[in-house]
């Protein structure tokens, strides 16, 4: 093996020029493909940070048949048990009890359909950003009696304007229809269109009050101390509360949609990925087929001696397996030393159309970048497996090498 290794060294210098331009195209592309991955999954990480600390939070805690198909009678009441549960696990920040609802607006002649969110303002804010996203005026006051926060797309439906008085129907939890007079004291923006065109958020208690649902609610947004551990804490809250009438839900399944947009958009990198690496792959074929062919005179000599035609075949992966390690390893700390830069400083479309487009779907106009190892470590494989593939055909001509035919051949 030790002379193997030697021969198969000598044997990528001795056309230092390909060798050096295959080194660098599996350089390029292993930093190229380090670069994308880090890109999308540095996307995605401030994305789903971003969703989970603006709306859902990291879990929540619901009636086991109430996110199938949503309804006033699908809510429980939080007792003293839940509360010290959440309360005494390590991992758990904050957490606050919500309710839903959907409703009529009505302004003067004007009425819009809405979903209406109702929080407590003191507690959300320890959970979520929503206090964060006023358009205009204010949040919820820490104790709202009859105030209403409204997205500023609905506002504009139905012309009115921040002091106004509307009135929002519903139906009850008893199942008459709930009315009540609320005053605007704010918009808000939360970066997606069709929700910002029906959300409506008002105190918990005036909710409760408007939908009959007395010291009941839909559900308790949690806040954890990272997205690692989400599942940590999902499997312990299940355990300790052991109520199989109640479900304690992360964030995609809360959010199935914004989910399914994040692995559309990572299956489209994963093909780029792909096809990237294809292209390296017949890179190498071409490379190791040409060094083999040249070296079919050589090949001959050396199994007309004797040499067995399974050492050439090896000698063949070697070479191929070194020159692809090589390019790896370049391609990787280039790769690293990119991704951490862009992981600090990351890119920012902080004005301009293509900002204002990426702002309106609920994504943040920013691209930081990612250095989990498992980046690495996949890419790496993948390109190694493509660089083995590529060197079977190479392999298996000399194999079926003969020695007087390789010693003849120009």
């Amino acid at each position: 093996m030790k002379l193997l290794l030697k021969l198969a060294w000598r044997n990528l210098w001795r056309n230092k020029r390909r060798s050096l331009i295959t080194l660098a195209a599996i350089a390029f592309a292993t930093f190229a493909a380090v670069g994308m991955r880090g890109i999308q999954k540095g996307v995605y990480a401030i994305n789903i940070e971003n969703a989970v600390n603006m709306f859902s939070g990291y879990l929540q805690i619901q009636n086991a048949e109430y996110n199938a198909n949503p309804s006033l009678r699908k809510s429980f009441k939080v007792d003293e048990k839940i509360i010290t549960i959440l309360e005494s696990n390590e991992n758990i920040l904050s957490f606050s009890e919500r309710l839903y609802a959907d409703g009529l607006i009505s302004f003067k002649d004007n009425s819009q359909g809405a979903a209406i969110l109702a929080v407590d303002p003191v507690a959300e804010k320890t959970v979520t950003n929503l206090a964060t996203k006023i358009y205009e005026g204010k949040f919820l006051s820490p104790d709202p009696t009859h105030e209403i926060v409204l997205g500023y797309k609905l506002l504009e439906k139905l012309n009115a304007e921040i002091g106004d008085e509307i009135v929002v129907l519903t139906q009850g939890f008893d199942g008459s229809l709930g009315n009540l007079k609320f005053k605007i004291i704010g918009t808000s923006k939360l970066g997606m269109q069709e929700f910002d065109g029906m959300s409506a958020f008002i105190g918990l208690k005036p909710a409760q009050e408007l939908t009959a649902m007395y010291g009941r609610i839909h559900a308790v947004a949690v806040k954890i101390d990272g997205l690692n551990n989400i599942n940590k804490v999902k499997e312990s809250l299940t355990e300790s509360i052991g109520n199989e009438n109640l479900a304690v839900l992360s964030w995609d399944e809360v959010m199935p949609d914004f989910k399914q947009s994040i692995e559309l958009d990572n299956i489209s990198g994963i093909f780029m990925l792909m096809f990237l690496i294809i292209i390296v792959a017949f890179g190498i074929l071409n490379t190791v087929l040409m060094s083999v062919t040249e070296r079919f005179n050589e090949f001959g000599v050396t199994l007309s001696i004797g040499m067995p035609q399974m050492k050439l075949v090896k000698l063949i992966f070697i070479e191929t397996i070194a020159l692809t390690i090589v390019g790896l390893l370049i391609g990787n700390i280039i790769g690293w030393f990119t991704n951490y830069y862009f992981h600090l400083n990351p890119i920012e479309f902080s004005t301009g159309e293509y900002a204002a487009v990426i702002e309106e779907y609920g994504w943040l106009p920013t691209m930081p970048s990612s250095i989990e190892p498992m980046i690495f470590i996949n890419t790496s494989f993948m390109i190694l497996f493509a660089s083995f593939l590529s060197c079977i055909y190479p392999a298996w001509k000399v194999f079926k090498l003969e020695p007087l035919k390789g010693i003849r051949y120009t």
